[in-house]
């Protein structure tokens, strides 16, 4: 049987730290930002319906790595608030999977617009 109430709190909580993170973090604000951009030239550009799948994934991942990132982050700081060459390369691998998904998105990106952009021309 579905416990609703335990299903309702569980996106009550991950919408919470959605938001907490959006509040907090620099760098997920600028991926949202970034996103809604790109999401409403995808809309200019009358994406097809496959391309505009491909970039709602790739938006989902960036973001995504985000969170997890913060999740992470958040979890060393609670560990321990001196620095240890561990609690670092914990941080610096998180901070470095969505450094790399972003270099990857950017690719993506211009894949997915170099031929809309020109035909709109």
């Amino acid at each position: 049987m579905i416990d609703w109430k335990k299903l309702f709190s569980s996106f009550v909580f991950a919408f919470t730290g959605i938001i907490s993170t959006f509040k907090s973090e620099q760098n997920f604000k600028i991926h949202t930002f970034i996103s809604v951009i790109v999401i409403i030239f995808a809309i200019a550009l009358n994406f097809s319906k496959e391309r505009f799948v491909l970039l709602l994934i790739v938006i989902g991942i960036v973001l995504s790595l985000e969170l997890v990132n913060t999740a992470i982050e958040s979890a060393v700081d609670l560990i321990t608030e001196k620095k240890h060459p561990l609690a670092k390369k914990a941080k610096d691998a998180a901070a470095g999977a969505v450094l790399v998904f972003s270099m990857f998105a950017v690719i993506i990106g211009i894949l997915l617009f170099i031929e809309p952009l020109i035909n709109s021309m």
